[in-house]
């Protein structure tokens, strides 16, 4: 289903003559995932100008309102196929914010990466990659046309991001089975074994109270509150026990 979405939208919009005609400068795959479907019209700007400047075609994930002065260099897309686009011969770098799944694609098809982390584990997986040295990062509150189009300018020119990516891609792809051919092999197997019970997971045999471990915590507050009241209740005897001996010193005197 994804590959003939993905065919569909090359053909729609031409996106086949759009990579094939980038000649030997090739061409730049920016999305920032789903989360992010556009920019403040400044910052976009400052990317833009950049762009100008390079001789690279870019294609940009883009689902805001369509900014003006878009140079022509630059094609802007609601979506579009990143695997498809990464997997051409003439993909130079990928511009991404660091999640998962971009990061495989881009090892996958050894393409250096610029990198944007924005929030939760990104700034980790960025860091991995920029420390094996595949990928620059920048801040994306950070940005200015100066250096995205240094960062862009060292990747692409300097052949030790591109050699580095193509070890660590065929590590990666260097691999006993294919993902393929293993999910094939399960989805089999499962058949075969009419269900696979014994790799069902036990949690769908619990009741609710079992699954969300009431049962357990109600026993923890029953034990907790039995211990509380035992030491409020010898507290007690203690003070009164003390009280009482202050009161007969007292009579004595």
């Amino acid at each position: 289903m994804y590959q003939q979405l993905a065919n569909k939208l090359m053909k729609e919009q031409d996106l086949e003559e759009f990579v094939d005609g980038s000649g030997d400068d090739g061409f730049i795959v920016f999305t920032l995932g789903s989360m992010v479907s556009s920019m403040p019209e400044d910052k976009a700007k400052q990317f833009f100008e950049a762009f100008r400047q390079i001789p690279q075609r870019v294609l940009w994930r883009y689902t805001g309102a369509q900014p003006k002065d878009v140079p022509k260099n630059v094609r802007l897309l609601k979506w579009l196929p990143q695997n498809d686009l990464l997997a051409h011969p003439k993909a130079k770098v990928l511009m991404t914010h660091g999640g998962s799944h971009g990061i495989y694609e881009g090892i996958c098809n050894a393409v250096p990466m610029l990198m944007f982390p924005l929030f939760g584990d990104q700034a980790d997986n960025v860091h991995r990659m920029v420390s094996r040295g595949v990928a620059e990062k920048l801040g994306m509150y950070d940005v200015t046309t100066e250096n995205l189009l240094d960062a862009l300018n060292k990747i692409i020119h300097d052949k030790s991001y591109k050699e580095k990516m193509v070890m660590l891609s065929q590590i990666h792809l260097d691999r006993p089975v294919q993902p393929l051919d293993l999910a094939v092999f399960w989805t089999e197997f499962v058949i075969r074994h009419k269900g696979a019970e014994h790799l069902r997971v036990a949690a769908h045999d619990l009741n609710w109270i079992q699954y969300h471990s009431l049962d357990v915590i109600g026993f923890f507050c029953h034990r907790s509150l039995t211990v509380l009241w035992v030491t409020l209740k010898c507290c007690m005897f203690c003070t009164r026990k003390c009280c009482r001996k202050g009161t007969s010193k007292k009579k004595q005197q």
